[in-house]
């Protein structure tokens, strides 16, 4: 009870400012679901209602003390979060491919993207696959193209020959599982086909908004550069298929990446463009300006614009907070209510959280997020101040330098800690591109779409090409700086959750106590800097081996699974290449008996403490030479064994089961399922 007055008292100086706190208890009930190693069933379910039922007893309390209300409150939307995220869970289950397979494959195309090494790719779903019974038949299916291959329309059947596998769990134990995300997006097999694509039905209906999206994003394609117009395409309708990849790559070095995603940039512009487009509109007909509200006509009018360009562009996450944000402070004109607020950040998470509850976990949820909810707080607690004084050309230098500085430093740690990467002249790229992007980019393009039904789209296609130029310019010239980019080792597990926590508490709690937040980001800090590495990496399929040494971590392959020497890399904090890694392997076959009865290709190295020698055998002629192994070795292959022997013994059949393994600096050996263990996307495939 003395705890219930206690906490009584410090909420005596938070009211009316708690409502931002409710997707901050709804997420913490999201995460606890994705944290537990075992699927949640009836009696968990049970369970949680009972605690709500708890709650709810706290809620109806006769004293009605503020302490006990927070608590019941807490406790509902702790336990609804929690329940939220095993109803999505449970909502998008679908059959997954438990084998790889080759053969007929025959589907509507329903999305067209681009790999992160510049392949086409086609999703598919209403299946046929061979062989495969229709019950067993994932709901989609995601294919790569062969180079060169002509882009399907969205809508129409094709039929292709597809090699096809399940959804890889990840590379390293506590690295990012894609089964969990194919998972949410009911992909049930990803593959690639080396054959041409045949159409064999025309476009079917239903996909009327894709469709539209990808006429407009060829349309506009078609008449601009490939550059230019990828970025075009990108900015308007969601569609990055078209982005050369050395675009992308300076993008993201120079931190300019974020502009095309549609988010409250984008957004934000067009409301705010169409917004004063219409009021000025209204305010040159005098007798209709002075019979009626201009301003409430202008807010419906970009209400209307923000919806048509949140159905072109997708209805990703950023493009559906910034979407709610906006119409909330449309909203807000329309009630001549306060327009922006973190009550309205807080609704928006609420939103997204309850339809995609798995956004959680994505940099996409997380940097939008953390990039508003810092610019408001920090333009609200200066609302008034240096940044409003001055002629009004400084006014705006000062927001724009202000506004990338604390976005940047907002979003930065979550885009190191899931990118491994740091541009370090990010706010200089942003500083000199982004009022680019909303002085020309933005009105050229909403002036582009406006024209495009008369078939005048022209000279805003030309204003945005000459504005996208600057921007790919400035980004090259920022990437090939000296020392433009840096790399950042990926963090422990806990680290994330408190620099959100130590955040959160600094930005939402009023009082002295907020400056309780800078400790916690300093041990999130520490404990970041202090986080170690696997001393050695084992892929999923046994196909490659990655083990850290003096020099940074070496790789028993120079070539080949690829995907898994790129992300041990980025983990590592490491911008070495696959073939720079590879060439630091020692080769040891001399003082090992067991190498050197081995034909074939085989690596070795000496790991751990006590040392043991990790033998890597590489192709089949070695595997199948190899009946015998010593209590000391540890062996890898892709392929099966069965030695006879005391050794440690990872192969094809016991990685199956176990996906990556990595061993900690103690000697002990954990594996992605016994990280991830037993749930709902972990029970299918590899």
């Amino acid at each position: 009870m003395r705890a219930l007055g206690v906490l009584d008292q410090l909420l005596q100086f938070q009211r009316g400012d708690l409502f931002p706190w409710v997707p901050v208890l709804f997420g913490t009930g999201i995460g606890i679901f994705f944290s537990l190693r075992f699927e949640p069933g009836v009696a968990h379910y049970a369970t949680g209602a009972a605690i709500g039922m708890g709650g709810w007893m706290l809620l109806r309390r006769g004293d009605r003390q503020d302490g006990a209300v927070f608590l019941g409150w807490a406790v509902l939307v702790v336990v609804t979060g929690f329940t939220v995220a095993g109803l999505r869970a449970q909502s998008v289950a679908a059959p997954v491919l438990s084998f790889r397979s080759y053969g007929p494959v025959e589907g509507r195309v329903i999305a067209i993207d681009r790999s992160s090494r510049d392949r086409l790719r086609i999703t598919l779903d209403q299946l046929r696959l061979g062989q495969i019974a229709p019950g067993k038949t994932p709901e989609r299916v995601r294919l790569s193209l062969p180079e060169g291959a002509k882009v399907p329309e969205i809508g129409v059947r094709v039929m292709t020959t597809a090699h096809l596998m399940p959804p890889q769990g990840p590379v390293e134990p506590h690295g990012f599982d894609f089964r969990r995300h194919a998972w949410f997006q009911k992909l049930g097999a990803v593959g690639y086909t080396r054959v041409p694509v045949l159409t064999i039905r025309p476009t079917s209906r239903g996909l009327a908004v894709d469709q539209l999206r990808q006429r407009l994003s060829g349309a506009i394609r078609s008449r601009m550069p490939r550059a230019t117009g990828g970025f075009a395409a990108a900015i308007t309708t969601g569609d990055r298929s078209g982005i050369p990849q050395s675009a992308l790559e300076a993008l993201r070095a120079s931190n300019l990446a974020h502009l095309l995603a549609i988010s409250g940039l984008h957004m934000g512009l067009l409301a705010s463009f169409v917004f004063g487009g219409l009021r000025l509109l209204l305010a040159l007909a005098p007798p209709l300006a002075l019979r009626c509200e201009a301003k409430k006509i202008a807010a419906v009018g970009a209400l209307l614009a923000a919806s048509a360009y949140l159905a072109l562009s997708g209805a990703q996450v950023a493009s559906t907070r910034a979407y709610v944000m906006v119409a909330m402070m449309l909203g807000a004109v329309l009630l001549d209510r306060r327009a922006l607020s973190l009550r309205a950040v807080a609704m928006a998470a609420m939103i997204i959280l309850t339809l995609r509850p798995e956004s959680l976990l994505g940099p996409g949820f997380q940097m939008s997020f953390a990039a508003t909810t810092a610019l408001i707080a920090v333009f609200g607690g200066i609302q008034g101040g240096v940044a409003a004084r001055g002629p009004r050309w400084m006014q705006i230098a000062v927001g724009v330098l202000l506004s990338s500085l604390v976005a940047g430093a907002a979003t930065a740690p979550f885009a190191a800690a899931h990118f491994n990467l740091l541009s370090h002249y990010g706010l200089l790229a942003n500083v000199l591109a982004v009022p680019v992007m909303g002085l020309v980019v933005v009105p050229a393009a909403v002036l582009a779409l406006c024209l495009a039904p008369i078939g005048a789209a022209a000279p805003g296609l030309w204003v945005m090409d000459l504005g996208i130029r600057w921007i790919l310019f400035i980004a090259n010239w920022v990437a090939s700086l000296d020392g433009a980019q840096g790399a950042v080792h990926m963090p422990s597990a806990g680290v994330l959750p408190l620099i959100a926590i130590g955040g959160l508490f600094l930005i939402l709690w009023r009082g002295r106590l907020r400056w309780y937040g800078l400790p916690v980001l300093f041990v999130a800090g520490l404990l970041w800097q202090g986080a170690q590495r696997p001393p050695v990496l084992i892929a999923p399929n046994g196909g490659i081996v990655g083990v850290m040494t003096e020099d940074g971590r070496t790789l028993s392959r120079a070539k080949g699974h690829g995907y898994a020497a790129e992300r041990w890399a980025e983990n590592d904090g490491s911008l070495r290449s696959q073939a720079e890694a590879a060439a630091l392997w020692p080769y040891l076959q001399r003082g090992s008996p067991t190498l050197a009865s081995l034909p074939g290709k085989t690596m070795s190295l000496q790991v751990g403490s006590p040392a043991r020698t990790l033998i890597h055998v590489i192709n089949k002629t070695a595997a199948e030479a190899l009946i015998r192994c010593a209590a000391e070795d540890v062996i890898v292959s892709a392929k099966p064994l069965s030695p006879k022997g005391d050794c440690l013994v990872f192969d094809a059949d016991a990685l199956r089961h176990l996906g990556s393994v990595q061993m900690q600096s103690d000697g002990r050996w954990v594996s992605a399922q016994d990280v991830i263990g037993d749930r709902l996307w972990s029970r299918s495939g590899p």
